[in-house]
């Protein structure tokens, strides 16, 4: 019997083993943060820190201005408040309409109204509408009723309301604590304020006139 044939791999010595690819550089994440340009540093920063704080900042749109109070009584302090309304009136802020002019703040135990203020009827409301001139609850913390109050009930002390706005979506009342001008406290405030104006006047026109000289 004729010996078998030894295999034809037996013979061959072990091929060498297969080089293992390159490693691929791994990239280099690419940073998102860009330069400065050069000489622009602090007042670069101090641009960006006053717009984020003009951003940061509430928007406020203001409905109406109670100017007769700021004539009519000296302004002690004054406090910032919500207001509970209904949905007609809400509506018919928004467009603009109501007034101050008789309006005023009184206390009452544990809570403040505003008496007064005078937010005509929504045309759209229908039979749901509202009291033009119904009292109105003031929304304010305990102790800030408490410190209200007791300033308040002083002689010669009045509640006024300052101006209506809506903040962030809600309304708002910028409420004053008033001690009330005598005759001639109105006449010398009224003086100074025309003083004021005719000093202003007077500036204006003398920048005009320097604005038009350049010109020439």
């Amino acid at each position: 019997m004729a010996p078998s044939k030894p295999s034809s791999s037996a013979g061959k010595p072990a091929g060498k083993p297969a080089a293992k690819p390159a490693a691929q550089p791994t990239p280099k994440s690419v940073s998102k943060a860009t330069s400065k340009p050069a000489g622009k540093g602090a007042g670069q920063r101090s641009g960006t820190a006053k717009g984020k704080a003009a951003a940061d900042a509430p928007a406020e749109r203001v409905v109406a201005e109670n100017r007769r109070a700021r004539h009519d009584y000296e302004i002690l302090d004054n406090l910032e408040c919500g207001i509970a309304l209904v949905g007609s009136e809400v509506k018919s802020l928004r467009s603009g309409r109501m007034s101050l002019d008789e309006a005023y703040g009184r206390v009452d135990g544990r809570e403040v109204w505003l008496i007064g203020c005078d937010i005509p009827e929504y045309e759209k409301a229908n039979q749901l509408n509202h009291v033009p001139k119904r009292p109105r609850k003031l929304l304010l913390h305990r102790r800030e009723i408490d410190r209200f109050a007791a300033r308040a009930l002083e002689k010669g002390l009045t509640l006024v309301p300052l101006k209506m706005y809506f903040k962030d979506g809600r309304v708002k009342v910028l409420m004053g604590i008033g001690r009330g001008r005598q005759a001639h406290d109105k006449r010398q405030k009224l003086k100074a304020e025309t003083a004021r104006r005719d000093i202003e006047v007077a500036l204006r026109g003398r920048s005009t006139g320097r604005g038009r000289s350049r010109d020439e």
